[in-house]
């Protein structure tokens, strides 16, 4: 089987116009996955996946370096160079103190010599100390932006990562962090599917050359109710008329709104369907039903009890 290959997008404000891969596998840990994340990356691999996206508040970044080790020997990929890893700083290191240790531990669990993107999890910052999820309101302090995201340039200018970003920010925070940033943040990962298509912050990320980056894609979390996406009867329907699946058309969508997206499965066929969206496309009939999906943001905020101001919309 021949691997598929990937479109890439160049991010902007990266060291060398660093190229991403539009579809990433996300590797934070399914409690249901009798799949190891070491060897849902090997597979992923397999199938053509490079980029592969971590965060040190998943605890998996020493399965994916692991995996990494492996491909590299087994000659599944020439070098390291042909992957693009993204880590996040979580909540307890984002100070500009802290910023730069943390990279250089998450780069020695990862055993790699530097990151293709490193983001700022969450535009909070809490005490430092130990990992809780979800965050109890009482640790947060003031988060520093400025502090930290000079911390961030110094990151990349001395070749730790080759590109900075953030995730779960909004147009406002975005603002801020423009008006000061002398390297603008490459990348937003956020919450974009179907059933949150996100269109002012997609717009304003397109007008600055910032890429966007879908985390949620297929909108999953039965654990939450039902799931507007996956069991919406418009979506069947458009697979059907296709022969594709739900979950293909979710990220064909994605795909044709000029972003980038992480999907998280460790089922081998389902993996391999996810990478199947390149070859057809959306007619404007499909984007006017589309259109009337019922909106509402799944991922609230890592939060207990919930802020009520940190999408400031």
């Amino acid at each position: 089987m021949a691997a598929i290959t990937i479109p890439d997008v160049v991010l902007h404000s990266s060291s060398g116009q660093r190229k991403m891969p539009v579809i990433g596998l996300g590797t934070a840990p399914e409690a249901a996955s009798k799949v190891t994340t070491k060897d849902a990356v090997l597979e992923a691999i397999k199938q053509g996946y490079r980029h592969f996206d971590a965060a040190s508040a998943y605890g998996v970044e020493q399965s994916v370096g692991e995996a990494i080790a492996e491909a590299l020997q087994l000659g599944l990929v020439a070098s390291r160079d042909e992957l693009f890893i993204t880590t996040k700083l979580w909540v307890t290191d984002n100070h500009p103190e802290l910023l730069v240790p943390a990279l250089k531990k998450s780069l020695r669990t990862l055993q790699l010599e530097y990151l293709d993107l490193f983001l700022i999890h969450w535009p909070i910052a809490t005490k430092p100390g130990k990992v809780t999820y979800p965050i109890e309101v009482s640790e947060i302090v003031e988060f520093d932006m400025k502090g930290v995201w000079a911390s961030m340039e110094e990151c990349q200018r001395l070749g730790l990562t080759k590109a900075i970003g953030v995730s779960n920010f909004s147009v406002k925070k975005l603002e801020k962090l423009l008006s000061f940033a002398t390297i603008p943040p490459a990348v937003n990962q956020v919450e974009v599917n179907l059933g949150w298509q996100q269109e002012k912050l997609t717009d304003f990320c397109k007008a600055k050359g910032i890429t966007i980056t879908a985390f949620s894609p297929l909108r999953k979390g039965a654990s939450r109710g039902t799931n507007l996406v996956m069991d919406n009867d418009i979506l069947k329907e458009l697979a059907d008329a296709h022969g594709k699946t739900v979950a293909q058309i979710c990220l064909r969508w994605i795909y044709e709104q000029g972003l980038t997206f992480v999907v998280k499965s460790y089922d081998k066929e389902r993996m391999k369907q996810n990478l199947q969206i390149f070859d057809w496309s959306l007619t404007e009939d499909d984007y006017k039903k589309i259109s009337e999906i019922h909106q509402e943001r799944l991922i609230k905020g890592p939060t207990k009890p919930l802020l009520d101001d940190l999408w400031d919309e």
